[in-house]
């Protein structure tokens, strides 16, 4: 004998609206329907055991069913802010992409793992900002942990951070390809390969094809609000500015400044930047990247871009 088939198809439907008692969901089956199943709208497959957590009743001459939810994930916990206790200093979120189970692009030339030289890198240059007294720092992680891109930014907004900055190393089948490059959001890539960047880093969400982010299409819209676009301006201003004053210590791609629409870069109220410090598939790019003297020269560029970026932004007050 077939199974019974529920499916319950919800569509950006907020867990106050369900009717009913909280965390349940109650439906009279007797009105059948059959349609064609739309892959837009998520569904949630599970198998029901026997008589667990599924109830039938004739109450009044109706058949109702009720099936429990899960309570919603709750939000990731904010990391600690570091630096002078005053909240009036402008707030950096710099973000060590990949992690966990996601290592990112690894070197064919010594294994390193991208995840472990953006967090290296992200502490160092943690460290180099609160050195200088001028702000407070955030990191979205500070240890190999999984974030899904929308917690990674997520993260910035709820901190109401003044800037934020993702850190990344890149890999290519050329491995002569070498430098680093900023990018910023852009509805439209620059180039193909901004385009092909973007793709990847966006994957990062996807395992075994789910999608762990889940993120809605009103992402994508929210391009058009004024406050997206004041946002994206701020952006590319740090973009040139960050290549201007780290150029002198990291080695930059001849286009180094690119665009792309790279998901942890949506926040609508947050200046974000992707910065990808250089090719762990290039032989020279890694050893720089790995080594703690590289680090540094890299953590001093991202230092003297920010105090020039917020004290550009004191003097236009």
């Amino acid at each position: 004998m077939s199974p019974l088939l529920v499916l319950i198809g919800l569509i950006s439907a907020p867990s106050a609206a369900l009717p009913g008692s909280a965390g349940a969901i109650h439906v009279d089956p007797r009105p059948v329907a059959a349609g064609k199943f739309d892959p837009a709208s998520r569904a949630r497959h599970g198998e029901l055991q026997p008589f667990t957590g599924f109830r039938a009743r004739r109450p009044e001459k109706r058949y109702s069913v009720t099936v429990p939810i899960g309570k919603p994930k709750p939000a990731v916990a904010l990391p600690r802010i570091e630096g002078p206790a005053d909240a009036r200093l402008p707030l950096v979120v710099i973000d060590a992409g990949h992690g966990g189970h996601d290592p990112g692009a690894v070197s064919p030339h010594d294994g390193s793992r991208e995840k472990d030289i953006t967090l290296a890198l992200a502490r160092a240059i943690r460290k180099d900002l609160l050195a200088s007294g001028r702000v407070r720092v955030a990191l979205t992680r500070a240890d190999d942990r999984f974030l899904v891109l929308e917690e990674r930014y997520g993260i910035a907004r709820r901190l109401k951070a003044d800037l934020f900055i993702s850190v990344h190393a890149d890999a290519a089948e050329n491995q002569d390809a070498s430098g680093a490059s900023i990018y910023t959001l852009a509805e439209v890539a620059s180039d193909r390969e901004a385009a092909r960047l973007a793709a990847r880093e966006n994957k990062a969400n996807i395992i075994n094809g789910v999608d762990l982010g889940a993120h809605s299409g009103d992402v994508s819209a929210i391009l058009l609000d004024l406050t997206q676009r004041e946002t994206m301006n701020l952006a590319s201003d740090f973009a040139r500015l960050l290549q201007r004053e780290a150029s002198d210590e990291v080695e930059f791609r001849t286009t180094a400044h690119r665009f792309a629409s790279f998901i942890v870069l949506k926040a609508p109220d947050t200046p974000s930047v992707l910065f990808e410090t250089g090719f762990v598939s290039n032989k020279d790019d890694v050893a720089f990247l790995v080594s703690p003297a590289g680090q540094k020269k890299i953590a001093r560029g991202v230092r003297e871009a920010v105090q020039v970026h917020f004290a550009r932004q004191i003097a236009e007050r």
